[in-house]
């Protein structure tokens, strides 16, 4: 199969060209998705605002096609940012930490959570995770934008930091097969019933939402 090789490969080399933020900005999951897309002719080259001018320049040069300007429908190319999570507003729901393609989040259930500076790629997925907005993304780059805020190294880290990601979570699906399996047993009997239990932990979060909302509009002083 000469052409499903020669597609594969130059996937390869798009997704290398890419800066592995996973954002998904793009429209597509991840970075390896949106490179197999270009290589499939099913993409065009200007969907990354994280890789701006330069990446499109970088993917023109691989797939031989014309540079065009970033599509604005994706976003624009801009600052490097870094999330920062205010910690007196952390209510400790995990959400953000299950949201982050780099594992740059690091917490535990009910304890206040933090970010890992070296392996935050600006993606901020974790911002419509978190359901009392404690988490703000802050200039980390000045005023260089796209490639000129990242680097070849910064793009190898973050995508050996996905991989790793994406390797634990299948390795997860894997070790629970029974527990899918009987989740997926599950459904059609809660479906039936007419008061489906309570979800403990959505219950904990809507608690702490409650709290923090009183906190805030309570008066100062």
């Amino acid at each position: 199969m000469p052409q499903a090789s020669t597609a594969s490969g130059l996937a390869a080399q798009i997704n290398a060209a890419l800066p592995q933020t996973q954002c998904t900005r793009c429209g597509y999951p991840d970075c390896a998705a949106y490179a197999q897309a270009i290589a499939e002719d099913s993409a065009p080259i200007n969907q990354c605002p994280p890789g701006g001018a330069e990446g499109i320049a970088r993917l023109a040069a691989i797939t031989g096609q014309p540079a065009l300007a970033l599509n604005p429908d994706f976003g624009i190319e801009a600052v490097r940012t870094m999330a920062v999570i205010d910690e007196a507003w952390c209510i400790g729901c995990t959400l953000c930490i299950a949201a982050c393609p780099t594992d740059a989040i690091f917490g535990s259930n009910k304890r206040m959570h933090s970010v890992i500076s070296a392996h935050c790629t600006s993606c901020e997925l974790c911002l419509p995770a978190c359901p009392v907005d404690c988490i703000q993304m802050l200039n980390a780059s000045g005023s260089r934008t796209g490639w000129s805020a990242w680097s070849t190294a910064d793009a190898e880290h973050a995508r050996l930091r996905y991989a790793n990601h994406s390797n634990r979570l299948s390795q997860d699906v894997r070790q629970s097969p029974k527990k899918h399996e009987e989740k997926i047993e599950a459904e059609p009997v809660a479906a039936a019933q007419a008061s489906p239990p309570i979800d403990p932990k959505k219950a904990t979060i809507a608690a702490a939402l409650a709290r923090a909302r009183a906190q805030r509009a309570a008066p100062p002083g």
